[in-house]
């Protein structure tokens, strides 16, 4: 079986198929009501003329005596019967006089002339209870029937020519209708996936074409929202895990690079699981963060999450010849974050103090404001005037890093965004000499 699969064709079927069979319903209908009217008027025809023939008849002494003479009778088709007898008839066919005369006895009815095309009516003359003799009438069906021929050509003509005009408005109402649909679908096909930004822009929605192309522009920026956190995710795992596995890797090569005793073997197998470890924690952490909007956030002891950070840079501090400092709060504070992700957003601005800071890093704990405060303080050049923001951007590195060596750029911007779908935030603040950075995070 052919299926036709263009919704535009399917749609103009089936509002022809409901026309066609409106059409044919309503011609049907026509035709049969105009036949039953033709045939009433042809009897209420021939009752009047039987009356108006009985209403001239007298009885006389139990004889049928015409009033006057009929000189239409013979024209008019016109039968009077004294019982048996005919005392007037019109001229006409045998089969139609045999017809009239089998009327002259029995009840009052019609009666079709064998295949002709002529009806006849009796009506008794009854006078006093007593039936004295009847009048026939008759007409000729022919007008009514070349009416209902005519009317059945015209409807005929009528629904072809409405069917045919059906068609035409259909087919171009639907393809008027239809014709954003396959813009639309030509844009789209258009599109690659590098098109982000591209969208339909059919406007506010006014009508169900304009809603589904709002609706679809809202779907496209999820989609495209969807792809960026995807790739940003990819070059944030692809930051983060570059440095451990860069040092898991040197330090298996280098304990391969010589036979050494069991304690150095140790040490670096100790070296390595330990690189492993802080993969693994990274890993779970940026999943975690990627899916935080579909879980609990958790709680953690900010005393500890502060530790965690600062164990996690202990080995750039040392590389750097830096001083690590913790100034904890008098009490004990908790982040409504999980100390994992929580370190996690530590790190990015703890390893860039480290990395630009000439002796010493300090970090502060304190609560403000309903928000834990992470303050991180370096003695380095610190960020230069109107790149508060910038440095957050993704692979955009301040005045201060241009001399650091190679670097993604993606630390801070990892802090910032980690911070952020937590309801926290990370703030570079002024300062008189250095830099200061600002973690705030949710109380708990």
């Amino acid at each position: 079986m052919i299926r036709t699969r263009a919704v535009r064709t399917r749609l103009l079927l089936v509002v022809l198929a409901a026309v066609s069979v409106a059409l044919v319903v309503a011609t049907i209908g026509f035709n049969l009501l105009l036949a039953g009217t033709s045939e009433t008027d042809a009897n209420s025809l021939l009752r009047q003329r039987a009356q108006t023939e009985r209403s001239v008849i007298t009885v006389a002494n139990g004889k049928l005596q015409l009033a006057e003479p009929s000189d239409d009778a013979v024209s008019d088709r016109v039968w009077v019967f004294d019982g048996p007898t005919v005392i007037e008839a019109p001229r006409a066919r045998p089969a139609s006089a045999a017809a009239a005369r089998s009327l002259a006895s029995g009840r009052s009815r019609f009666l079709n002339v064998g295949d002709s095309d002529e009806r006849l009516f009796s009506l008794p003359v009854v006078k006093d209870g007593r039936r004295y003799g009847t009048v026939v009438v008759g007409t000729s069906l022919a007008p009514y029937e070349q009416t209902r021929r005519t009317a059945l050509i015209a409807s005929l003509a009528f629904a072809v020519v409405l069917l045919g005009i059906s068609w035409a408005a259909a087919a171009w109402l639907l393809r008027s209708a239809l014709r954003p649909v396959e813009q639309m679908t030509a844009q789209a096909e258009a599109w690659s996936e590098e098109d982000l930004d591209r969208r339909f822009e059919q406007g506010e929605p006014y009508d169900e074409l304009s809603r589904l192309a709002f609706t679809l522009d809202r779907l496209l920026d999820r989609i495209a929202a969807s792809l960026r956190h995807e790739r940003r995710f990819t070059a944030e795992m692809s930051h983060e895990l570059r440095t451990p596995l860069a040092k898991l890797t040197a330090e298996a090569e280098l304990a391969l690079r010589r036979p050494r005793t069991t304690e150095a073997y140790r040490s670096a197998i100790a070296t390595i699981l330990a690189n492993a470890q802080q993969i693994a924690r990274i890993v779970e952490t940026l999943l975690a963060a990627a899916h935080q909007e579909a879980g609990a956030r958790g709680t953690a002891d900010a005393g500890e999450v502060a530790e965690a950070a600062l164990d996690s840079v202990a080995i750039v501090a040392d590389e750097q010849h830096v001083e690590l400092a913790l100034s904890e709060p008098s009490r004990k504070l908790r982040v409504g974050v999980d100390i994992d992700l929580a370190e996690r957003i530590l790190h990015p601005v703890l390893d860039n103090a480290c990395r630009y800071g000439r002796e010493r890093v300090s970090l502060t704990v304190a609560r403000a404001d309903g928000h834990i405060l992470f303050t991180v303080d370096d003695d380095g050049p610190g960020v230069a005037d109107g790149e508060a923001d910038a440095i957050f951007e993704p692979a955009a590195r301040g005045t201060a890093g241009l001399s650091s060596g190679p670097s993604a750029g993606l630390g801070l911007a990892l802090s910032r965004r980690l911070a952020r779908s937590v309801s926290g935030d990370v703030e570079t603040e002024p300062t008189a000499g250095g830099g200061r950075f600002v973690v705030r995070l949710p109380a708990a």
